[in-house]
């Protein structure tokens, strides 16, 4: 082992494997590799005093530093409603090469999606998306008398374009898309994408949900941003401060369309973003560094979780963000409270995917905790 450094040993089997060494550890469900990790790490990782967060795909690093020294720059101003949003707007939009009039702020990217859900709601009809998915604006479509037409993902666990396009009735009056994806972590590639979301926005409004796009490190990606910047219409894209920015209490997010689509949205805004929110914002989208800090750091923690996988020989959905989506095998809520017994919080339910689990990454440290009970509980 004498040329096994300690990085590898911690990124587990997928690194073992990169480093050329598998005829030595050979990566066999439940022998060698985990093993011999286990003696080189020593003792067992202690279970931690307070559960860990993995359930909800937040950024465990929490703000930046100078969002941090923003949120106490103005924290005597706690008692004044916020100013605009216009500054964050504008960096915003400078960051996505889009004028600042095709750009709106909620509270959270919620709100851009219940707002979303409410335009039509208004007009009732349906919303045609795939299943499974993130759920905020259907809930709120839903509830308004919509229905929602749901298409099961591919065998390969990506939207099926096909199936969509089959799915839409006459009476359907938006497509609601989520890329990545969530709670499986799949992209859709980036011409198919294009084609669809303009193909689509000829008859209906096209909802893009892009809340993990800081995260997505893929050729075969591409924002719709740019659909938008072009002047198209019924286009809308969403993005979040909330995850790779660490303000996921500071409820700020962003809308990107047509201005007057723009327009129409921000008169039917419920909320209102706060004074520390969009100090905090404004400092953290110019903070690249920080952003860097946590990719890199979300990509040694997938490392390990995703050597693990292919160590077992367990199925998950190769992540394009900070969380991951693994088959156990077993119902999802007695997978829940088996970890939370071990002290490790992990997703919901995301029927009909019962049997799968969505996993957040937290630091690499508490991603090799999750590995050594995974491993004790199901390998």
């Amino acid at each position: 082992m004498g040329n096994l450094t300690r990085r590898q040993i911690l990124l587990g089997g997928g690194a073992i494997v990169g480093a050329g060494l598998a005829p030595v550890f050979p990566a066999t469900t439940g022998s060698s590799a985990f093993n011999l990790i286990s003696t080189a790490l020593g003792a067992d990782i202690a279970k931690p005093d307070q559960p860990i967060k993995m359930s909800s795909n937040e950024n465990p690093y929490g703000p930046s530093r100078v969002a941090l020294q923003a949120i106490a720059e103005n924290i005597h101003l706690t008692n004044r409603y916020a100013a605009d949003s216009r500054n964050l707007i504008k960096v915003v939009a400078n960051i996505n090469n889009i004028s600042p009039d095709h750009v709106m702020t909620g509270t959270g990217s919620s709100e851009i999606l219940n707002v979303a859900g409410m335009l039509v709601g208004l007009q009732q009809g349906s919303v045609v998306c795939a299943d499974p998915t993130y759920q905020s604006l259907l809930d709120y479509a839903e509830n308004a008398g919509v229905e929602i037409i749901r298409v099961r993902v591919s065998e390969g666990l990506n939207a099926d374009l096909d199936g969509m396009r089959k799915a839409v009735r006459s009476d359907t009056n938006m497509m609601y898309i989520v890329n990545p994806n969530n709670p499986i972590p799949s992209v859709i590639e980036k011409k198919a994408m294009k084609a669809f979301v303009l193909e689509q926005a000829e008859d209906r409004l096209v909802f893009v949900d892009e809340a993990y796009h800081e995260y997505v490190d893929n050729p075969d990606y591409e924002s719709m941003i740019g659909l938008v910047a072009e002047g198209r219409n019924n286009i809308i894209v969403s993005r979040t401060s909330s995850k790779i920015h660490g303000l996921a209490g500071m409820r700020v997010g962003f809308g990107f369309a047509h201005p007057d689509l723009i327009n129409e949205m921000n008169l039917r805004k419920t909320g209102a973003e706060t004074v520390l929110g969009l100090a905090a914002a404004y400092a953290s989208y110019q903070d690249m560094e920080f952003q860097d800090f946590s990719r890199r750091k979300n990509k040694e923690a997938l490392a390990i979780v995703e050597g693990m996988c292919e160590d077992l020989g367990v199925r998950y959905a190769k992540s394009n963000t900070n969380f991951t989506f693994i088959e156990t095998g077993v119902e999802n809520a007695v997978v829940q409270e088996m970890m939370l017994k071990e002290g490790i919080m992990t997703g919901r339910l995301f029927p009909p995917f019962n049997t799968w689990s969505r996993v957040s990454m937290s630091t690499p440290e508490d991603m090799q905790y999750f590995v050594q009970v995974f491993r004790k509980l199901f390998a």
